[in-house]
Formats: structure tokens, C-alpha cells, sequence
């Protein structure tokens, strides 16, 4: 990231560790297994990472400030996400990017792929949560860390290009940021995952797996 970007951007918000919280419990620890390896990319503030239940839980950040972020028993790496040299290959069960490849240039995201795919183990996926640029092109660069543009259809595209098939596509699977509208409450984030109708749902998550 450029600049103190974790200082103007992406500050400290208690609301955001409580909505993850909340999609550990409701979402994501339904197919996560308490055996795999999880690896967070772009982990941030740990918000996902730290909630995981698994065997082994590696957090990846550019951040020198990861390692106070992150929850005793995380391995936190510090480096970019495009050099995964420290994690063994076949290694990783479930890879997770959330709010990530919007900031790396298509160029970086390729190689970081490559990257991935060597990590994981046969039957790891990889899971995407980020900005569809096709409900929330009014507010996307109003970061100004991002670079690269995709839609649920342009990031599809581009994951099969390089060699990935598609899982799963949800194109309106959350709100844009915790300081949206959406209350923290853990039962209406549930309540908001159960729901058919997203009009506030702007991030979109994608599922997918090395082609055979």
C-alpha cells in the first residue's frame, strides 16, 4: 500500500472485527474443516484470520504491522503476496483474499495466482471477496489504492484464462465496507446472508480451483 494507508484508508474499527466475527460463525466455518491450513492474503488486521478455527492459520501482508494484529498461533508473513516462498507447496487447503487483488496491477495478480495454485493442496480452492466495480463504480476509486477493475464476470474470466475453474459466484454478497449501513449485530449480518435481496450488496465472492 502507499502512503500510511492503514492510518487514512483503513483505520482501526472495532465494527469490522465484530461483522467478521459474524461471517466466521454464519459463513465461513461451514466450509472450513478444524483440520485444514487457511491462508489469509492481504491479511490486514487479521479481522478474518484471527476468527478461523484450523490446524494451521498463515496471514500474508506487505504491513510491517501484521504481526501485532494477528491472534496468538496466526504465522504472520511479511512480503508481498506475489513470493510465497516461506509456504511449502501443496501445503494450503484454503487460500482467502479479501479486498486484495483490486489493489495489485493484473500483471502481480497473474503472478500471485501462480503463486497460490503452488500452494495449495489437491482440492484447495481459492476464495475472493472484493468490490464488483459493475454496483460500486460510484465509490471505487474513492480509494486511492486501487488500480485494477473487475466485475463478478471480469475476474471470472480472468481466473479461467489463467487456468482456474469457477466454484461458486456470488455477485452481491456483501455491502461495500462496515461503514455502510449494515449493523454489526451478528444476527442481522446473518439475517443479511440469508436474505435474497442485497440492494446494499456492492463486494462480490468468488470460489475457485486450479483446473485438472
Amino acid at each position: 500500500m502507499s502512503g500510511d494507508y492503514h492510518n487514512s484508508r483503513l483505520e482501526m474499527d472495532t465494527r469490522r472485527g465484530s461483522v467478521w466475527a459474524a461471517l466466521w460463525r454464519y459463513f465461513f466455518r461451514h466450509r472450513i474443516r478444524d483440520s485444514a491450513c487457511v491462508l489469509d492474503l492481504g491479511a490486514g488486521y487479521g479481522d478474518f484470520i484471527n476468527n478461523v478455527v484450523a490446524r494451521r492459520r498463515i496471514a500474508v501482508d506487505t504491513w510491517p504491522g501484521l504481526a501485532q494484529q494477528v491472534a496468538p498461533g496466526v504465522e504472520a508473513i511479511v512480503g508481498p503476496v506475489d513470493d510465497l516462498h516461506a509456504i511449502a507447496d501443496g501445503s494450503v487447503d484454503y487460500a482467502f483474499a479479501s479486498n486484495l487483488f483490486e489493489h495489485l496491477p493484473q500483471d502481480v495478480l497473474v503472478a500471485t495466482l501462480v503463486e497460490i495454485r503452488r500452494t495449495l493442496a489437491p482440492g484447495g480452492t481459492l476464495t475472493m471477496l472484493q468490490p464488483n466495480y459493475r454496483y460500486a463504480y460510484r465509490e471505487y476509486f474513492d480509494d486511492y489504492t486501487h488500480v485494477a477493475v473487475y466485475s463478478h464476470i471480469s475476474l471470472a474470466d480472468l481466473l479461467r484464462a489463467h487456468g482456474w475453474d469457477i466454484v461458486e459466484v456470488h455477485p452481491r454478497f456483501l455491502p461495500l465496507t462496515v461503514k455502510s449501513r449494515l449493523p454489526a449485530w451478528p444476527i442481522l449480518v446473518a439475517a443479511y446472508l440469508r436474505s435474497p435481496i442485497k440492494p446494499m450488496g456492492k463486494q462480490m465472492l468468488l470460489v475457485a480451483r486450479p483446473a485438472r
